[in-house]
């Protein structure tokens, strides 16, 4: 298997990986985050499929990132509408070590590449993968926030969160 079939490969084990957590946040926003991260990896898959068999294709940033990311910045009861299912913390820092592994492998492509359009495709996912990794820090630092914070007035000033 040759580095963009890996590639290929990563990409739709990811998109699995965000519907079947999509399944498990079904009741929360959680849901349309990860059904927006799961369409993303699947355009990706699909990018790099195309590259290698030599299909025009466009790179386009079609927002869904940042729709996705506001769906639970503006939520105003998101925090008391997750639920923490058993691991899920563990579940997202597995989530970030995969996204990671992602930007690894496209930095190493895209310095190993000399082909100008190549080298796009790349710089494109690095960027894609950047943000899913962002996401993914965000919701757990905000899992994290109910057991870090006492949630309520008399204990002083509490930091604003989104």
């Amino acid at each position: 298997m040759n580095l963009l079939e890996y590639a290929i490969k990563m990409e739709l084990d990811g998109v699995d990986y965000y519907n079947n957590q999509a399944e498990l946040n079904k009741d929360n926003e959680l849901y349309n985050v990860f059904k927006e991260m799961a369409k993303d990896e699947m355009t990706h898959a699909e990018i790099l499929k195309n590259k290698m068999n030599e299909i025009t294709f466009e790179l386009k940033d079609d927002g869904n990132l940042e729709r996705a990311k506001n769906i639970f910045f503006s939520a105003e009861d998101f925090k008391t509408n997750i639920k923490d299912i058993p691991g899920q913390i563990e579940g997202y820092r597995l989530i970030l070590d995969k996204e990671k592994e992602s930007i690894d492998l496209y930095k190493k492509l895209l310095n190993d590449s000399n082909d100008e359009e190549e080298r796009e495709i790349f710089k494109y996912l690095i960027k894609q993968e950047e943000e899913h990794y962002g996401i993914i820090e965000d919701i757990i630092a905000l899992l994290n926030h109910s057991y870090e914070w006492v949630e309520s007035a008399e204990f002083g000033v509490r930091k604003e969160e989104y």
